[in-house]
């Protein structure tokens, strides 16, 4: 027996004064009502309420029992708000410094259709995964090698100037015989880890590069200054790219991607960020979805 609704039914009814009345009061159908409270009656085994009159007037033992009906209703009643408060605690979401604001309030809008309040902490790679750890979040979108990841954001060289083929070859900032300022990529924080900074530094060991022409930026910043104004390129996404308002082009010989998934301490929190939101963090993050 439904204990709870029993008495809501029992306590609704009384009010009323009648069952028609208390049945509209619990939003349930007349009968419904009539159902459980014959149902409570059994389980306690007395007549709540005097069936002989028009009116639904209580027994002696009704009138006995409704103020413990009473105190249960207002105690389930309490509890559901408090469970309704608890679901709209915001789920802290460590994210990357990549996303706009625009692309954060998409995601957190998006979020709530679905009854998940986010509220993000951005940070570095290695930062969110510590977050996670130490459960200073209860979720994080970590870094992992594209070939992992749920998430894939294709990675390019971006410039000021409009490069005239259709991909970027590292081999073409190779250092002439003429003096003069050598060309650098600068790898932004996000993309310091060892999937993509790693196979940069092959990328440039095997294209001829000084290794001061591929430095690590601390912070995107830095790294986006240090291409405005000069001839040196921006390691980042298309979407950065747009952004930031440079060219874009792939890289030629070397396939460079970020790839992300979602860590949590509960297995539950992963799952509520991960399979409901998986097309709107693509969309914030400007990746594409690994295939099932």
């Amino acid at each position: 027996m439904d204990l709870v609704g029993s008495c809501k039914a029992f306590v609704s009814v009384t009010e009323a004064g009648s069952f028609t009345g208390g049945a509209a009061v619990a939003q349930i159908p007349q009968p419904v009502a009539s159902r459980r409270i014959a149902a409570l009656e059994r389980h306690l085994g007395e007549r709540l309420f005097d069936r002989s009159t028009r009116r639904a007037q209580l027994t002696p033992f009704g009138r006995d029992l409704l103020p413990s009906a009473q105190r249960l209703v207002r105690l389930a009643e309490a509890m559901e708000h408090d469970a309704q408060r608890a679901r709209r605690r915001p789920l802290r979401l460590a994210v990357p410094d990549t996303s706009t604001t625009r692309d954060l309030a998409e995601l957190e809008a998006q979020a709530r259709t679905v009854e998940v309040f986010l509220e993000f902490r951005v940070a570095g790679p290695a930062e969110r995964a510590e977050l996670v750890r130490t459960q200073e979040v209860r979720a994080a979108l970590v870094a992992v090698p594209p070939e992992d990841g749920v998430w894939t954001v294709p990675l390019g060289l971006a410039g000021e100037a409009e490069p005239d083929e259709a991909v970027v070859y590292l081999e073409t900032l190779r250092a002439g015989r003429a003096a003069g300022a050598r060309r650098r990529v600068w790898v932004q924080p996000e993309d310091d880890v060892p999937h993509v900074r790693d196979r940069v530094f092959r990328a440039r060991d095997a294209a001829g590069l000084l290794p001061a022409q591929v430095e690590v930026a601390g912070t995107l910043t830095t790294a986006a200054a240090s291409v405005i104004g000069s001839a040196d390129l921006l390691l980042c996404s298309a979407d950065q790219a747009r952004e930031l308002g440079l060219a874009w082009r792939p890289a030629g010989g070397v396939r460079l991607a970020r790839g992300y998934d979602v860590a949590a301490g509960l297995g539950d929190d992963v799952g509520r960020v991960r399979t409901p939101l998986r097309a709107a963090i693509a969309r914030c993050l400007g990746a594409s979805l690994a295939a099932d």
